[in-house]
């Protein structure tokens, strides 16, 4: 019996060191999924969208009321009238008008120049018989004896008056005869539309036959952009961030036209007018560019990253880093006392790092040890805590300064644990926010 009853407690401690054993074998066995600390560029960026303008656009009107006759020509092809997208030089006949009402009124003020000239003429003749008859009556009277009765000297003085006075009349009517010529001669000169400034037509409004009609304010009939060298985009920007926005702020872009190309440009304006569209507050910013290869059209929708901040070969590591939390068992012995105090570091951490991109300003690194978020390093079957301050994050990475941090360390990002099979992660949630 005693046998029996020590055989049974064998075998019982037997299986109580073999349960044992293959419950901490398979609490031990985890795999730890590393990333090594590397040097870096980092930059924080806000992004909006915006279109595509040329620096400066010229509206043709016309000044006159008439027909389209025709279309000037393309001043490389002249057996092509000039249209969308045709370059032209300063001059260049864009369109003529039926001109021949205003010819009828060039020759219509021609003959009123005429008569009021031959009138000039008449008035002269006039005058000069006038001041003859003048002067005889004036020695007739400086004789005496009564040789000119004083009523006709009087008769002479007067005519003589009023013909200077009807010369002056004359002229008079010349002056304006002549400004009505040179009114009809400028509004026939209107009849053919001209490009006031060298560049490229981006709109044409009108077809021939159709009648434009001039009022206060002038038809538009082509629009010219003065120069595609150099464009600039009008982008919409948050009121939350336009602090960040300063003019000569360096910008990159894509447009959809060239996905896989980016293109850089500066902030030259920040303009004040804000508008509010469904309780948000935007600002127009001018960022201008050089396009001299033509690549990019007017209008085409782009979007813009613009650099707020950026740190040249410094310590980054993945936010996936600054996330995950350690079983305590995981923990060498150590530290384990002290896993809570850790994951609230981080929480703070992230929590203060992610509103500080927001707001896209360099993360506050703080001075005091319960506040400084920790990274874990691995140390066989363990990971060992690293507290260290937080520099610069781009929402994807974050700088790390001091701390003991060195280039070549294995930071633990994730675990899976051999029990259950499942991925053990961050346990705080993800807080970072991208900027739209």
């Amino acid at each position: 019996m005693k046998k029996l009853l020590l055989g049974i407690a064998t075998l019982w401690a037997a299986g109580a060191l073999g349960l044992w054993y293959w419950a901490d074998a398979r609490t031990s066995r985890v795999t730890y999924r590393t990333v090594t600390v590397r040097r870096g560029d980092l930059k924080t960026t806000i992004n909006a969208t915006g279109t595509i303008e040329p620096e400066e656009v010229v509206d043709v009107g016309a000044q006159v009321a008439g027909m389209i006759e025709s279309f000037g020509s393309d001043p490389s092809d002249a057996a092509k009238p000039v249209s969308y997208g045709t370059r032209v030089e300063q001059g260049t006949v864009l369109a003529r008008l039926d001109s021949s009402l205003f010819k009828a009124r060039v020759e219509q003020a021609k003959g009123r120049v005429a008569r009021d000239e031959a009138d000039i003429a008449q008035a002269r003749a006039k005058l000069g018989q006038a001041e003859r008859e003048h002067e005889r009556a004036s020695k007739l009277k400086a004789r005496g004896n009564g040789m000119i009765a004083p009523q006709e000297y009087d008769v002479a003085l007067s005519n003589f008056e009023a013909a200077k006075a009807a010369l002056v009349v004359a002229e008079g009517a010349l002056l304006v005869s002549k400004a009505d010529l040179q009114e009809a001669t400028v509004n026939l000169g209107y009849t053919t539309i001209k490009s006031p400034v060298k560049g490229v037509i981006l709109d044409r409004r009108i077809n021939i036959g159709q009648t434009v009609v001039a009022s206060l304010n002038a038809p538009s009939l082509f629009l010219i952009a003065k120069d595609l060298s150099r464009m600039e985009i009008w982008s919409s920007v948050n009121e939350t961030d336009i602090g960040s926005i300063r003019e000569g702020q360096p910008v990159t872009f894509t447009v959809g036209a060239f996905p896989h190309d980016r293109f850089e440009g500066k902030v030259t304006q920040i303009r004040l007018n804000a508008s509010m569209n469904q309780n948000v507050v935007t600002y127009t910013v001018v960022v201008s560019f050089d396009n001299t290869s033509g690549k990019l059209m007017p209008y085409l929708t782009a979007r813009l990253q613009f650099e707020v901040e950026s740190r040249k070969d410094v310590p980054v590591v993945p936010n996936a880093a600054l996330r995950w939390q350690p079983r305590p068992e995981n923990v060498v012995p150590e530290e384990r006392a002290n896993l809570s105090s850790y994951t609230r570091r981080n929480t703070r951490a992230n929590k203060s790092t992610a509103a500080d991109h927001a707001a896209g300003t360099e993360a506050r690194a703080d001075a005091e040890q319960d506040r400084k978020p920790v990274l874990w390093i691995r140390e066989g079957d363990y990971v060992r805590p690293l507290p260290v301050e937080l520099g610069l994050t781009d929402g994807t990475s974050t700088e790390i300064r001091g701390g003991g941090l060195k280039e070549g360390m294995n930071l633990v990002t994730g675990a899976t644990h051999a029990e259950t099979g499942t991925d053990a992660l961050s346990i705080l949630p993800h807080t970072w926010t991208e900027k739209k």
